[in-house]
């Protein structure tokens, strides 16, 4: 919104600034942040008198849960959505198609993970709304989001894969391309509110990984960062990043609270919506691949459940001791801060990795 204040700018003045995206992102990480600071302590006082009993945890988790996590109030993520809505209507370009379509999935996976949450509190049942429903629900969302990039990348990209570090290297999926996407996003979704489970571990790879791809979004939106780095043009893109902005400005607010031990969690509300968040600006910046790299931690959290799953169902036996495999290690004696570091710093490496493919060519 602040951006159309350029407009009376002459050239040499502060309203000049608004024209640039490294400064309205600024304005929107600290909006953000101070949305989080302001609001977080309100919020948490308002969740904790409408949930009595918290949210409710698994009894076949680590025991160690029943003691320290009972009576925690969830539905946290409703003060990163509002700090991530908030800050980036106020910084960002709204005649931007891309920012409209990571807002449109980030809040449409927002309103599935409320829904789930809501259920948890009110029916005080773990398992929340069928897990159908919400593939379903997310699915839709996801099929909106692809057509809807199909749209708004140029004609020479639009319904293409493109792969990382090969120079040029493109695959045409055509329509193909809108059922990929799709898995992408709700996948990615999905990986991170499997990553949620111990105080601070999803929110900081979260924030990890949207700024490797912010960073990404920034230079595939520049051509003259396209032409040196000999990546892919993608007009617009640029303007993802005062979304990744206030993304992380909401996730540090909101870290402040989340930190261990937890006062709230972010509850499906926030996990979903992160997740669904990064794999549209993922398919908006054509770094899917990509995504799978500075994403990875998720990528494991969510191949461990697929794997203990299957692997019990054809043997009866179990690969991990538990999964998500943050479960595993818990089983194994680490403790919950020394898991939740350790992860994090593989976070930092598998994005700096991903960064790497904008250059290696």
């Amino acid at each position: 919104m602040l951006y159309f204040l350029s407009a009376l700018s002459d050239g040499g003045d502060i309203f000049n600034l608004f024209r640039y995206i490294t400064f309205r992102a600024g304005g929107a990480f600290f909006t953000a942040l101070i949305f989080g600071f302001v609001f977080g302590r309100p919020m948490i006082n308002m969740l904790k008198r409408m949930q009595v009993k918290g949210q409710p945890i698994r009894e076949d988790g680590p025991e160690s849960h029943l003691l320290t996590k009972t009576g925690t109030p969830t539905m946290g993520g409703m003060l990163i959505l509002g700090a991530v809505i908030l800050s980036s209507m106020v910084w960002a370009r709204l005649d931007n198609g891309y920012v409209w379509l990571v807002l449109f999935v980030t809040l449409g996976f927002g309103l599935i993970g409320f829904s789930d949450d809501y259920y948890k509190v009110t029916q005080q049942n773990h398992k929340g709304v069928s897990g159908r429903i919400r593939l379903a629900a997310g699915f839709v969302i996801a099929f909106i989001a692809s057509i809807w990039a199909m749209y708004l990348h140029p004609e020479n990209l639009s319904g293409y894969l493109a792969f990382p570090v090969f120079k040029d290297a493109l695959l045409y999926l055509g329509f193909l391309f809108v059922p990929f996407a799709m898995i992408v996003i709700v996948g990615s979704a999905n990986a991170v509110n499997l990553t949620d489970g111990l105080d601070g571990l999803a929110i900081m790879p979260v924030m990890i990984a949207a700024g490797s791809l912010g960073v990404i979004a920034y230079a595939v939106g520049r051509t003259d960062f396209t032409e040196y780095l000999d990546v892919h043009y993608v007009a617009g893109t640029g303007e993802i990043m005062v979304f990744v902005a206030a993304l992380i400005g909401a996730g540090l607010g909101f870290l402040w609270f989340n930190a261990p031990p937890a006062a709230v969690f972010m509850g499906d509300t926030g996990s979903l919506s992160l997740g669904g968040a990064l794999g549209a600006i993922a398919v908006s910046t054509k770094h899917e691949i990509v995504l799978a790299v500075v994403g990875g931690l998720f990528v494991v959290e969510a191949l461990s459940v697929i794997i203990q799953v299957g692997y019990f169902k054809m043997t009866g036996k179990r690969v991990f001791l538990m999964a998500p495999i943050h479960h595993h290690f818990e089983k194994l004696g680490w403790g919950e801060a020394q898991i939740v570091i350790r992860f994090w710093i593989i976070a930092v490496i598998l994005a700096l990795l991903g960064l790497a493919t904008l250059k290696v060519r």
